[in-house]
């Protein structure tokens, strides 16, 4: 069960800026607010979303204390002792639960992660971790919460794409929601400054809480990483795999990796969004013409899960370029 779809060959990796990056910031309140507001904001996300990928959101509606309760839930679980956490532990990623701390991905670098389905949530909490005794309540709360972000932002981005914010509404209403709960070691010189090497999601979109700053992405504009900044109370957003699929290319899926800081051990939580496990993500058909043909083959998350089975040593496997029907086609 894994959140991660695209690699790319550390040698092809830009030259590094750790200047850190202006981004858009999408204040999600004033998507509530009257119709010229709403155009105004849809219209901000949609231009994020085509050209950067990312942004970040402030005015979510998440309470401080339940982000910071869901950090201390994650924290506290990667304190206890090594056989209570590996009760989780499996190579098979299909398990509702899995925890380890090298995964077979060949982009997990130096972090622990656990990872669990949250969407229903009464459906799946049976089965999340009851030690820490916090865990499941305050995990619980910031996964429900998340959640409805996501179906905030996913009605901006269809409108964006100018489907309608009720665009197959029901299938995003009966979608996945995936937590990686994950945790960086302090950086220290004998470690690799990297704690997660650089990928793409594979759903609609994440949406990272993060403890302190290590999260960077690519800038398209100048090919060169980076650093995304901590903003208070903010959430990061990244366009995934099926969203690009789905906008059939207008929204790109965004490549980012994870540092490891050498001022603290660092929580992220990313609550990725996509379908049904067996749901499958086609190019919108209002978007394909005959200027713009289907760029991509039709998946589900199943089929991803497949596929990273099926290419556990393959270290430059890509799920998305696996769908490209054109190989001259570039994301």
């Amino acid at each position: 069960m894994s959140d991660l779809s695209r690699t790319v060959p550390q040698e092809q990796l830009p030259s590094e800026d750790l200047h850190p990056l202006p981004m858009p910031v999408i204040n999600l309140g004033h998507l509530s607010l009257d119709s010229a507001t709403r155009s105004r904001v849809v219209n901000d996300i949609a231009k994020a979303c085509h050209g950067l990928g990312y942004f970040q959101v402030i005015n979510h509606g998440i309470g401080q204390s339940v982000m910071d309760c869901a950090v201390k839930a994650a924290s506290d679980f990667f304190e206890l002792p090594n056989e209570a956490k590996e009760e989780f532990s499996s190579e098979d990623l299909r398990q509702p639960v899995r925890y380890d701390t090298s995964s077979k991905d060949s982009i997990s670098m130096s972090r622990a992660f656990l990872k669990h389905y949250a969407h229903p949530l009464s459906d799946w909490i049976q089965y999340w971790p009851q030690k820490p005794p916090i865990y499941r309540e305050y995990m619980g709360k910031y996964a429900a919460e998340v959640r409805r972000v996501a179906l905030q932002l996913m009605e901006a981005m269809l409108e964006g794409l100018g489907l309608g914010k009720e665009y197959l509404d029901e299938k995003f209403q009966e979608g996945s929601q995936l937590l990686s709960v994950n945790c960086y070691p302090k950086a220290s010189q004998c470690d690799t400054t990297i704690g997660l090497a650089p990928h793409s999601d594979y759903g609609f979109l994440t949406i990272l809480l993060t403890s302190c700053r290590g999260l960077e992405v690519v800038d398209r504009s100048s090919n060169i990483w980076k650093t995304v900044q901590q903003l208070p109370h903010a959430l990061h957003v990244h366009i995934g795999d099926h969203m690009e699929v789905l906008s059939n290319g207008r929204m790109k899926t965004v490549v980012h990796r994870a540092l490891l800081n050498p001022e603290e051990a660092r929580i992220s939580i990313a609550s990725i969004h996509g379908f049904a496990l067996h749901e499958k993500v086609t190019c919108a058909k209002e978007l394909v013409d005959e200027e713009n043909p289907p760029k991509y083959k039709e998946s589900s998350f199943s089929d991803f899960l497949d596929h990273l089975t099926a290419n556990m040593d393959n270290k430059h496997r890509n799920f998305l370029d696996s769908l490209k029907k054109c190989k001259d086609y570039r994301a």
